[in-house]
């Protein structure tokens, strides 16, 4: 490629990122804001919280997420992270954009960010890297394409006239890759459940949930058999009626010592005046 053409081509690049971003810009002035609060507990006893606050609208979204251990927790894992998110929403298809999440304990710090095109990665940094382990699944490039990150994943968005808490709300795969990992998470409708919060009173969708590791993963460790073999994983999904999505409300899983759950304490939506 010419000196000229590169520059063009360049120039075309950065011409199609201004635009995404003033349209993601744009989409947020007109979002509403989602708020939630949750409590994480481990065989009934609370070790931490979670929050999330995003804005969202029938197009874009931006989602900022964190969570920390607390009490008695601290004396096993004195652990936090914060986790970060955008995208667009085109006809009921979440196209993440951006993500980043950092995780902190009193021997490390480890950032990952990851850019995303199209549902296909195009950049991925890690720091400090992950040791290279012989065991891993090799990730190909085919698992970096038709993907949605970790926080797009939970983001539930339903076009058309089925109703926001039914079926549709559930049966379906959701093609996760996280920056090293790549996996499936099937849903299953299993039901609705009324539940009351701060912000929130009402329906939700019930999935069953299934993980199915695909690649990045060491498939001989046990937790990752565990996980693979997990029939006790559970997703409880609330409505947001303006963008038409659903969001996590609760979430239990069986894990190695108990089963561990989060679920909100507040889940308010503000709408744009």
């Amino acid at each position: 490629m010419s000196a000229p053409s590169l520059g063009f081509s360049v120039s075309r690049r950065a011409g199609r990122l201004a635009a995404t971003l003033v349209f993601l810009t744009s989409a947020a002035a007109h979002a509403d804001t989602w708020r939630a609060t949750y409590s994480v507990s481990l065989l009934g006893l609370p070790i931490g919280t979670a929050g999330a606050v995003g804005e969202i609208s029938r197009t874009a979204y931006h989602i900022d997420a964190n969570a920390k251990l607390s009490g008695l927790a601290t004396l096993v894992a004195n652990s936090k992270g914060a986790a970060s998110a955008t995208g667009a929403i085109v006809a009921g298809h979440i196209l993440p954009a951006t993500y980043a999440v950092t995780a902190a304990n009193p021997t490390l710090t480890r950032t990952m960010r990851m850019s995303l095109a199209g549902n296909a990665v195009t950049g991925v940094d890690i720091s400090p890297p992950f040791e290279n382990k012989p065991d891993r699944i090799p990730l190909r490039d085919q698992d970096k394409r038709g993907v949605i990150d970790p926080v797009g994943a939970f983001m539930i968005s339903l076009p058309g006239a089925d109703p926001l808490v039914g079926p549709a709300a559930c049966n379906r795969t959701i093609p996760v890759f996280d920056g090293y990992t790549r996996f499936d998470v099937r849903l299953a409708y299993v039901g609705q459940r009324h539940v009351k919060s701060t912000g929130y009173s009402g329906p939700v969708a019930v999935c069953a949930v299934r993980y199915i590791p695909i690649a990045g993963h060491r498939p001989d460790r046990p937790g990752t058999k565990f996980m693979a073999e997990n029939k006790n994983i559970e997703l409880w999904l609330a409505p947001m009626e303006s963008a038409r999505l659903l969001l996590p409300y609760r979430i239990s899983v069986r894990t190695m010592i108990g089963t561990a759950v989060i679920e909100a304490s507040e889940f308010s939506i503000d709408a744009q005046k």
